[in-house]
């Protein structure tokens, strides 16, 4: 911080320049006064001098006041350019202590309000930390002084997850989530560190978390993720194959965690005894399953680029606003089929069958945003108690 400081005397020593000026100029008024009556005094002097050679008959009466004359031209001159003498009326003494307790005021209103701990912890930010301890005190030291910043709760918190410190993790995530106004995604982290930081045993705290990350983006990878390793080590093998299976659906096809997911699918499927396509994939007898056609309008294939994501989900045309059922595809898949049931159920409580009415919704995002994206496809008045086909083309841009 030295060149804080720095700048900081400058300043200082303006202001005490400020300060000083009025005594510098009294010294000079006193030098002018001192100089005037020096010059007085010398022609007072040069006077007596011409009236001595005056009564000693050196000089006749003409001649004096022609000295006289040349003496008083001489005063007028030394004189004329000395400024009029000026008095303060603060006198010395004021301005010098002013001069002295500036500077003492100044560090103790700084150190009262002034930001030098934000100061220092913005330029630590700006250096690289070399190892997580370090990442891990610098946080610890941000929240505390900005208590109040989200985003500085969140990030402790995916620190302490990857120190393997849950317990932490949950105080730092609980912060976050209400200082934030509970986002989804902020919800299922802490829900996962609650579950770590539990002994993997589940509760009510933990559903009530991810059902309330869920229904605000049915999209929420941590949330899935976990509710499909609390059933996996539950034995509920089907029900973790089926959250898995929605995972693999929104993740994009290069996304490294495919492979883990794939896997643990597998191994739920042989645990479980579930052969083939899980029954969770499958619609029941009964069920209504939606089959889609979804296709790009050929004047938008170049606007949109290979990889841009295309979420195909059903809503209901009358109730809550969250996608009952959704997949997942790129602009290269299409033209695609997509087939949605009440296997596909983003909530058990919200199932295409419980609806008279849905709207059938094909967006694209290039940010991979099922919520709102760039272009957008929809067919309304869909019957949700009946099966069919449905051709749905992406034609328009996606209003706010």
């Amino acid at each position: 911080m030295i060149d804080f400081w720095i700048a900081a005397g400058l300043l200082l020593l303006l202001a005490l320049a400020f300060l000083l000026l009025p005594v510098l100029r009294g010294r000079r008024a006193q030098a002018e006064e001192d100089r005037t009556a020096l010059n007085v005094a010398l022609y007072e002097e040069r006077l007596a001098e011409l009236e001595a050679q005056r009564a000693a008959g050196t000089l006749d009466a003409e001649q004096l006041e022609a000295g006289r004359a040349e003496a008083a031209c001489e005063l007028l001159a030394d004189t004329a350019d000395g400024d009029a003498p000026r008095r303060s009326s603060l006198g010395k003494a004021v301005p010098l202590v002013a001069a002295l307790l500036v500077p003492l005021l100044g560090y103790g209103l700084y150190l009262h309000w002034g930001a030098s701990d934000k100061l220092e912890l913005a330029r630590r930010f700006a250096e690289q930390p070399k190892t997580l301890e370090e990442m891990t005190a610098r946080l610890e030291e941000a929240v505390k002084v900005q208590p109040e910043s989200a985003e500085g709760w969140y990030f402790l918190g995916r620190t302490y997850m990857a120190e393997e410190r849950p317990a932490d993790a949950v105080r730092a995530f609980e912060q976050a989530a209400r200082l934030a106004e509970r986002p989804p995604e902020i919800l299922g982290q802490w829900a996962q560190a609650l579950y770590f930081a539990e002994g993997k045993r589940w509760s009510p705290q933990m559903q009530a978390l991810t059902d309330e990350a869920l229904a605000g983006d049915p999209t929420d990878v941590t949330s899935l993720g976990l509710l499909g390793i609390a059933a996996f080590e539950a034995r509920r093998f089907s029900d973790a194959v089926g959250y898995w299976e929605r995972l693999v659906a929104i993740l994009p096809e290069g996304d490294p965690s495919r492979t883990a997911i794939l896997g643990g699918i597998a191994r739920a499927r042989e645990q479980g005894g579930i052969a083939g396509t899980p029954e969770s994939a499958k619609p029941a007898a009964g069920q209504v399953e939606l089959k889609i056609s979804v296709a790009l309008a050929p004047e938008l294939a170049d606007k949109v680029q290979p990889d841009d994501s295309v979420f195909v989900f059903a809503r209901a045309a009358s109730g809550p606003p969250m996608p009952l059922a959704v997949e997942r595809l790129r602009v290269a898949d299409l033209p695609a089929q997509v087939a949605l049931s009440d296997a596909d159920a983003m909530m058990p409580q919200l199932k295409l069958s419980n609806f008279a009415e849905v709207q059938l919704v094909a967006r694209v995002s290039r940010a991979g945003n099922p919520t709102a994206g760039d272009w957008v496809g929809r067919l309304d008045q869909v019957s949700g108690k009946a099966s069919g086909e449905y051709a749905l083309t992406i034609d328009r841009a996606d209003a706010p």
